[in-house]
């Protein structure tokens, strides 16, 4: 890898071999939806690492992986996180007779919190103009009807191993972070992490949940792994450099907003307030809203509707 950004090679749609049996799944441009997933093969058996936003998504990624899994079925999935673009297309793997679903307790209980039919709702909501044109674009390209999302097999608090045909897998929770329940997938004897949303490369992280700081430590968590090759929930794959930015990045955004909470900014004159540097260069820089409001929600408490956040976001991206 040449340090951070959508350059890093390699970042086309498809099954590439990071490692000795090891692959990553990348979907560009890592926008809204298009997360990458990951493929561990052992002796006999493979570990799924994340499904992706639909059946035919799902599906296209799992018929890639045949010439691999037909001969090493799939016999775990592990999802990093409850985000839908990372485990909606379970039910193509998991379920009766399927492979295990195994992520967090925290993922588990979040998961049934935006089930598919929820997005279907969204992309049919009355939103305002400005709104329901940021929904349809970061939504409209997937399909949401008929996914059934299989619970959870097996969950987990703190950390777990497994082996996989031989091959050793570290589990590692490092939520609440992106959402409540992030996990990183450890390959340590193939210097390979996969990281979820811990990671966004060439696009803006965006804060469900936090504490920012548990982000950040997930982030030198990842640095002190020593992993050669760093595979993000969105973008290319990456290296020391990509982390430290998502890191440095976020770092940023609470100090900025600490600072402006300080002096009495409300939450909507901070987000219109803060200068983005060069960070207004990365991709769905408009999540600045969410994290602005993550960050005051930290110091203040409270939630705003998620509706709310999708308006705060078009308001920026269209200049409304």
């Amino acid at each position: 890898m040449e340090g951070y950004g959508r350059q890093a090679p390699p970042f086309r749609k498809g099954l590439h071999e990071v490692a000795d049996g090891v692959f990553a799944y990348l979907q560009p441009d890592g926008g809204w939806g298009w997360s990458n997933a990951g493929l561990l093969a052992g002796g006999g058996v493979s570990l799924l690492v994340d499904t992706l936003f639909d059946l035919r998504l799902t599906g296209e990624m799992l018929d890639a992986m045949a010439p691999v899994t037909g001969t090493r079925p799939i016999g775990t999935v592990v999802n990093t996180h409850a985000n839908g673009d990372h485990c909606y297309g379970n039910g193509l793997v998991g379920g009766p007779g399927g492979a295990e679903v195994i992520t967090s307790e925290a993922a588990a209980a979040e998961m049934g919190a935006v089930p598919p039919s929820a997005l279907v709702a969204l992309l049919a909501a009355d939103l305002g103009e400005a709104a329901n044109r940021y929904v349809r674009e970061a939504f409209g390209p997937f399909r949401f009807d008929g996914i059934e999302v299989p619970e959870p097999d097996r969950t987990f608090s703190g950390e777990l191993r497994l082996d996989v045909g031989g091959r050793t897998v570290d589990l590692i929770e490092v939520g609440p972070a992106h959402t409540a329940g992030d996990l990183l997938v450890h390959l340590p004897e193939a210097g390979t992490v996969f990281c979820g949303d811990i990671l966004f490369i060439g696009g803006t992280p965006i804060i469900w949940d936090g504490p920012v700081a548990n982000w950040v430590a997930a982030c030198e968590r990842i640095l002190a792994l020593g992993c050669d090759v760093i595979v993000p929930g969105h973008g290319p794959l990456t290296d020391d450099d990509g982390v430290r930015a998502v890191r440095d990045y976020l770092v940023f955004i609470e100090a900025a907003c600490r600072s402006r909470h300080a002096e009495g900014l409300t939450v909507e004159e901070a987000i219109v307030d803060i200068d983005l540097g060069d960070y207004r260069g990365w991709g769905e820089w408009e999540r600045l809203a969410v994290n602005v409001h993550a960050v005051y929600r930290e110091l203040d408490g409270g939630r705003v509707p998620i509706v709310d956040l999708f308006g705060a976001m078009a308001a920026l991206r269209y200049g409304t």
